[in-house]
């Protein structure tokens, strides 16, 4: 048997009916053992899965430095207790602002976080 083009082979399967197509489509999966099905099935799946993240509850939060007010030193102290920065970088990031201090940590971390950074002059964002 002649080895067939890609484009033969397109053009035989637009020649197919559905039922015959999908007939093929088993016979081809149990011949190769895969699941032709797969990879969409994995796609479809994925814009669910991300409405599902959306309704759930947000469980991780930023500590955002929107400015550090007139203690900048007390700021910087603060910046460096929450975080391991060294003083030139936490310095840095309070002259920076607005600047993220932390991200991605547990609600009770976020609001001691900020509670700590307001207490020391500063104005802070929780998202």
């Amino acid at each position: 048997m002649a080895k067939l083009s890609q484009d033969e082979l397109l053009e035989q399967f637009g020649d197919m009916t559905l039922i015959e197509l999908s007939e093929f489509v088993k016979a081809f999966e149990e011949k190769f053992d895969v699941k032709a099905a797969a990879p969409v099935a994995a796609v479809a799946a994925a814009p669910g899965a991300a409405a599902a993240e959306a309704v759930e509850e947000q469980d991780e939060f930023d500590v955002i430095l929107e400015s550090a007010g007139d203690k900048k030193i007390q700021v910087i102290k603060e910046v460096r207790a929450l975080t391991s920065l060294g003083l030139k970088e936490a310095k840095d990031l309070v002259d920076g602002t607005p600047k993220p201090v932390l991200e991605k940590v547990k609600k009770e971390d976020a609001e001691k976080a900020k509670a700590a950074l307001e207490a020391a002059g500063a104005k802070v964002t929780v998202k």
